[in-house]
């Protein structure tokens, strides 16, 4: 079977994607190497699939279903490695091959086409929250992970490359308030990295886990303020989306005791920041919902 990447992943790394970068061309060869090596059988890959990963569907030797991932080496699958394997099923989906170096990634076959998001909107936001709290552990000694600090430095280095008249005002409000969070003590907790509901799949063990994490080391309000943008589009159009969204902020703080006030600080800059990228990589619309929702804030 031709394990080729699914068009919706082919177009989303096409946007980010460095010169020189033949991850995609080769990764069809990567995929069928994968299988061998751990002696899987191919049921087919996941369409229409994620936008950064590709995903077959496999079973074990024993008739096991399971799932292999592969993901290009910019996106860290080591580091997501690590960090399944320190969460153990707890919360986040189980890693089956811990001790594999190739890059790619056998985990517990899912639901994937059954995330929380296809709850009702206030039932959607407790289950991942709940599940998201799960996954707050402290990280392993000796980690190597990325520091939220190092991830929004580089990200702020980018936003105030691209900022021009017309977001300049919410850049600037976005790094004020990055700067202020860290100068600030925080704690320090494993995080997810790019938590939000589409990311917490229907299992058969337990009935959500998380997948996909990118993980970072650092505080609670950070990973939680992905969640709070979520379904921004249907905050956008309702007429009274600054209020939920600010009642959004105070009912997801309090109910994962995080403080207010720096949830609502890492919400704008991390709404921001992913406002400028949209625009920079040709996603217009995009970073008109996302810098809109900024404002809000």
């Amino acid at each position: 079977m031709a394990l080729e990447p699914p068009p919706r992943l082919v177009t989303a790394l096409g946007e980010t994607t460095r010169d020189g970068d033949d991850w995609l061309e080769k990764l069809p060869e990567a995929a069928e190497q994968a299988v061998a090596l751990r002696g899987l059988t191919v049921e087919r890959v996941h369409v229409p699939g994620g936008r950064s990963s590709l995903v077959v569907l496999v079973r074990l030797a024993d008739g096991t279903p399971a799932a292999l991932k592969l993901v290009p080496p910019r996106s860290r699958p080591e580091s997501e490695r690590a960090a399944l394997a320190h969460w153990n099923g707890l919360g986040a989906v189980r890693l089956l091959d811990p001790t594999a170096s190739d890059g790619a990634l056998l985990l517990e076959r899912l639901h994937r086409d059954v995330s929380v998001r296809s709850l009702p909107e206030a039932k959607a936001l407790l289950e991942a929250a709940g599940t998201l709290r799960r996954l707050w552990v402290e990280p392993p000694a000796g980690h190597r992970f990325e520091t939220v600090a190092e991830r929004t430095g580089r990200q702020a280095e980018a936003m105030r490359a691209a900022a021009d008249g017309e977001v300049g005002p919410l850049v600037d409000a976005a790094l004020a308030a990055r700067q202020e969070l860290l100068a600030g003590d925080a704690e320090v907790r494993l995080l997810h990295g790019t938590f939000r509901q589409s990311k917490v799949l229907q299992g058969d063990r337990v009935p959500w886990l998380a997948v996909g994490p990118d993980p970072v080391v650092g505080e609670c309000a950070f990973d939680l303020a992905r969640l709070v943008r979520d379904r921004v589009e249907d905050l956008i159009a309702s007429p009274s989306g600054a209020s939920i969204t600010r009642r959004r902020v105070k009912k997801l703080a309090e109910s994962l005791d995080v403080d207010q006030e720096r949830l609502r600080g890492w919400t704008l800059f991390r709404a921001v920041e992913s406002g400028v990228r949209a625009r920079r990589v040709g996603r217009p619309q995009d970073a008109e919902l996302l810098l809109e929702f900024a404002g809000w804030l």
